[in-house]
């Protein structure tokens, strides 16, 4: 039904990036080879929840649904926020006044939002007492990265903001048609936050590790096992995508030539136009997401701003969501969008 948004006014650039690698790269690498000019960044006051608070406030406005139609909120908002074990979906229930609603937080990284939209359609057809469904969360992890770590500069680019949908039983545009989910355990604890779980207690840490945590803050989220990731990823990371899109096509009575519209999250530019092209599309039907970088499940709600912005998002066109997340998980959604 609608979209809404939250990204902080405080960005780090591709020089900022630079400075901070120790020269491991260049600001015109950071821009070609990893495809983003700037990205956003938490400031003060953006915790998790609060952008996503913001994020659902926005997308009320923009639909003009006042928030007691609400029967379900489905959180995406990310594990790293404000205080470890409150629910976020909860705090944003009572935050912008949706009280006949219950919340639930959904945790698939950056395929959260893909897997709650089909939560959402399932429970809209499955159950007659929901009829709208919020879907929100917010997300900075890009706070936990560590420039100087050459196993995570696939995720350099990841940035801070938050997102909503608003999906309605019964209405008449924007209709999912279906969605699609893969994943794949092996590579299960090949990406992680090192420090804080219960493997690594931060009160258990050597002395060495407590001072560079005060001193930079927890940026250990990291590659665990990056050659064994990099190689499952390369032998079957294309293929599990594709199948997902080809038989949500299928279950839509569609094929590859009826998309209009790529909704891609933000990775290196080299395979975006990879994508593009296995898809038989152009540049001009997607957003490549250069001054937002990866803003993980969020980046599905900024594709749709910017495609509608843009004007490259049309009535008429089916909408593919693709979207990705360590774990490892591949979704696929489709909306005949208009």
């Amino acid at each position: 039904m609608g979209y809404g948004l939250y990204i902080p006014d405080t960005y780090l650039t591709a020089d900022d990036l630079a400075a901070q690698s120790g020269g491991r790269w260049t600001a015109d690498a950071v821009r070609n080879k990893l495809g983003f000019d700037r990205k956003p960044m938490a400031g003060p006051g953006d915790g998790t929840q609060q952008m996503g608070v913001k994020a659902a406030k926005d997308c009320l406005a923009r639909t003009g649904v006042d928030p007691m139609e609400i029967d379900v909120i489905l959180c995406i908002g990310e594990e790293y926020k404000e205080y470890p074990l409150t629910t976020s979906g909860i705090y944003i229930q009572e935050q912008i006044g949706a009280y006949k609603a219950w919340a639930i937080d959904v945790q698939q990284r950056c395929n959260s939002t893909v897997a709650t939209l089909k939560m959402a359609r399932d429970m809209l057809v499955a159950d007659p007492d929901i009829h709208t469904v919020l879907i929100v969360g917010g997300y900075r992890n890009g706070d936990l990265i560590d420039f100087q770590d050459p196993t995570t500069s696939f995720m350099y680019n990841l940035g801070a903001g938050a997102g909503a949908f608003l999906v309605k039983k019964g209405h008449e545009k924007n209709l999912i048609l279906d969605v699609q989910i893969a994943t794949d355990g092996s590579m299960a604890r090949d990406v992680g936050v090192r420090y804080g779980g219960t493997e690594h207690p931060i009160e258990r840490l050597p002395e060495e590790v407590l001072a560079k945590l005060r001193a930079d803050g927890n940026k250990s989220l990291t590659v665990f096992e990056p050659e064994h990731m990099k190689d499952t990823l390369n032998a079957i990371g294309f293929t599990k995508w594709m199948a997902c899109l080809d038989r949500a096509l299928t279950r839509s009575g569609l094929t590859r030539a009826d998309l209009g519209y790529l909704n891609i999250l933000h990775f290196k530019p080299s395979m975006y136009h990879a994508l593009l092209d296995e898809l038989g599309l152009t540049d001009e039907q997607s957003v490549y997401l250069r001054d937002y970088g990866h803003i993980g499940q969020v980046d599905q709600m900024i594709s749709v701003h910017e495609g509608l912005k843009q004007g490259r998002l049309r009535d008429g066109q089916v909408m593919a969501m693709l979207a990705a997340g360590i774990g490892y998980v591949w979704g696929v959604a489709l909306v005949r969008w208009g």
